[in-house]
């Protein structure tokens, strides 16, 4: 019988491997092997940092019965991967957009018998690093290949950041995809998974060939220019290299920054909205200044990996929150510009997390009411900002930056301390290019987030910005069957869709949008 072990504590200077020892003598039994399911980072009390492991055995019925009687032991209740169902289908998917939504949603597709047609508008993963590499060390943009746009989308320069808050069946066959292509096992168990730009570089990789050689078509350096629509019902598309493809089923999966689809889309009048998200900064400390106010004195802090934090304030009088955002310990500030003349930064960490800087985004919910009556305004405002922060570093990309110690005491700073940003910083207000109405959240956020976390307001820790992608504006409206509420067999799919935010969510929704095609296609 299979029992799940809970609570299993490892000091950072102990090996997995001794998780065998440990239950071997905690429970006087003789087994050989274990497996794990659940991994944390539990650093609550400076004083007693620990690992905490949920773990599988296989014992006999009688042990398990005397077994059962410890409170931390239970029978073992294994997640259940929905498979793929095969079926036959009568035309080729169309999916635009190769980043998680689009990519999983191939996979579940091809792996049911379908011939899928992926319009990706920027390159492939090892040609789209040279042109990110050229935006942050000259200031040169592709806007169609950076790090936003191109094979992996966003995710493949965030650093493939796994934690998720979902809970969905179709996220174990999502991980099981990503080890199957290189991924390390270890994410399918990890509290906070991450896989890092260098690694998940090498599993996109991998999943486009799996696509290629299975008959498939990835068409890079190629972008949805049209949607043909007869009758409320999706026929095909039309790109920018003059192709048309045909289907009656479309997976829309372009991202959250993709501006001229939902141009395209208001102009087709498919049904869109425009929602809440959240605009600020980036706040970038000393990778050991962070280590120091989670992990204390404790005396594994230099066998720890780079601390990690998640705060949150909620303003009781504004009804507006301020929270960390895609936090990237031992990570970088990275330009995650999309147009020309227009500044926004991002975080992105190798899988070693390495880098002597730690960075997140600090960043305030922007309501519906704070945009404008049209359905893009919250694009309009993004545009805005960025071009203002544009401005404000003095152009060529350079990014504006405020000690977070001088915005708390709105002075304007003489120098700024080295930063992970590689076009560089100039010493800037953040009310040059951020409203009122945001500083003045960001400083009650910043000051509450110093009380959680004492020594967060530091002369070394540095705001950079502006941070405007953290989600999507718009929501493309759809129904129960994931298809756009006026236009049928047309799927949004992933962050741009409205509907989900980082990979996993992503990922799992886009394996969605495919599930429902193939029983559509068995019906």
């Amino acid at each position: 019988m299979f029992l799940q072990i809970n609570n299993i504590k490892l000091t950072p200077a102990q090996q997995e491997r001794e998780i065998i020892d440990i239950i071997n003598l905690e429970y006087d039994l003789s087994v050989t092997s274990f497996k794990i399911i659940k991994k944390s980072l539990d650093a609550r009390n400076k004083n007693n940092i620990h690992y905490s492991y949920k773990v599988i055995i296989d014992v006999d019925n009688i042990e398990a019965s005397r077994l059962l009687d410890y409170d931390n032991i239970e029978k073992y209740d294994p997640y259940i991967i929905p498979e793929t169902v095969k079926t036959i289908f009568n035309e080729k998917i169309i999916i635009a957009g190769s980043g998680p939504a689009g990519l999983f949603a191939a996979l579940r597709l091809i792996e049911s018998g379908a011939h899928v047609i992926i319009i990706e508008r920027g390159k492939r993963v090892e040609e789209r690093m040279k042109d990110i590499e050229l935006l942050e060390t000259k200031g040169i943009l592709n806007c169609d290949s950076n790090s936003l746009f191109g094979e992996g989308g966003a995710g493949t320069y965030s650093d493939g950041k796994l934690t998720t808050r979902i809970n969905k069946p179709e996220m174990f066959w999502f991980y099981k995809k990503l080890i199957e292509n290189g991924a390390s096992e270890s994410i399918a168990y990890e509290s906070k998974p991450h896989i890092g730009t260098d690694q998940i570089q090498r599993i996109i990789k991998n999943i486009r060939k799996k696509i290629i050689d299975s008959g498939s078509e990835i068409r890079f350096n190629e972008r949805v220019t049209d949607l043909y629509i007869t009758n409320g019902k999706i026929n095909g598309v039309a790109t920018s290299t003059g192709n048309e493809f045909f289907s009656n089923n479309v997976i829309l999966a372009a991202g959250h920054s993709a501006r001229d689809m939902y141009s395209l889309l208001q102009q087709k009048n498919v049904a869109i909205e425009k929602k809440e998200f959240a605009i600020g900064v980036r706040l970038e400390h000393p990778v050991d200044e962070i280590n120091r106010i989670q992990y204390g004195n404790s005396k594994y802090i230099k066998t720890l990996p780079a601390a990690e934090y998640n705060l949150t304030y909620n303003n009781s009088s504004t009804k507006r929150g301020v929270y960390s955002f895609c936090m990237c310990p031992g990570g970088s500030i990275i330009n995650s510009s999309s147009e020309e003349v227009m500044l926004c930064v991002n975080g992105m960490s190798m899988s070693k997390r390495d880098n002597r800087f730690s960075n997140a985004a600090i960043v305030v919910t922007v309501k519906k009411e704070d945009m404008g009556y049209d359905s893009l305004s919250g694009i309009e405002l993004q545009r805005e900002l960025e071009m203002r922060a544009f401005k404000s570093g003095g152009g060529d990309f350079k990014a504006p930056a405020q000690r977070i110690s001088s915005f708390i005491n709105n002075k304007l700073d003489n120098n700024l301390p080295e930063s992970s940003y590689k076009k560089g910083t100039v010493p800037a207000q953040l009310e040059d290019f951020l409203p009122s109405w945001i500083t003045n959240e960001l400083r009650d956020g910043l000051s509450s987030f110093n009380n959680k976390m004492y020594g967060f307001i530091s002369p070394n820790g540095v705001l950079i910005g502006a941070e405007t992608r953290t989600s999507s504006p718009v929501r493309i409206t759809r129904d129960t069957s994931l298809q756009s509420i006026s236009v049928k067999g047309l799927y949004p799919a992933g962050e741009g869709s409205g509907y989900s935010g980082g990979i996993v969510s992503s990922a799992v929704d886009g394996i969605r949008a495919a599930d429902m095609i193939i029983e559509k296609s068995r019906l």
